[in-house]
């Protein structure tokens, strides 16, 4: 083989799409931070939901944590706990999909609907 066989061919010349590579790591970095700050509002917000006809009202944060219940008095029976429970499972669960929902929402606006492992 003569000298320098391997320049031009694919080996050597990978470099020459370097420009190409930064803008795609600088566009990565912008999303990334993007993301980031999309997280971050929606972890401050809240979403309520109820259930029972509104008897039961549950709030979580975008970090789905749960951070009030309301209870009606009228749903306080006490020969039927379980519907209590029932009713404060179904509320929380609600208010979770829609921090859910929202969180996807946002998420898919910002990556143009590529489905991104995030």
């Amino acid at each position: 083989m003569a000298k320098g066989a391997f320049r031009g061919g694919g080996y050597g010349g990978g470099f020459g799409g370097g420009g190409m590579n930064m803008n795609m790591i600088k566009q990565a970095q912008k999303m990334q931070q993007e993301m980031l700050k999309m997280q971050e509002e929606l972890e401050l917000k809240e979403y309520s939901a109820t259930s029972g006809g509104g008897v039961v009202t549950a709030t979580v944060n975008g970090k789905k944590e749960l951070i009030s219940v309301k209870i009606e008095p009228d749903a306080v029976d006490p020969e039927d706990v379980e519907m209590l429970q029932d009713l404060i499972v179904a509320a929380v669960n609600e208010a979770v999909r829609k921090a859910d929902e929202e969180s996807a929402k946002n998420m898919s606006k910002l990556t143009g609907g590529m489905n991104l492992p995030f």
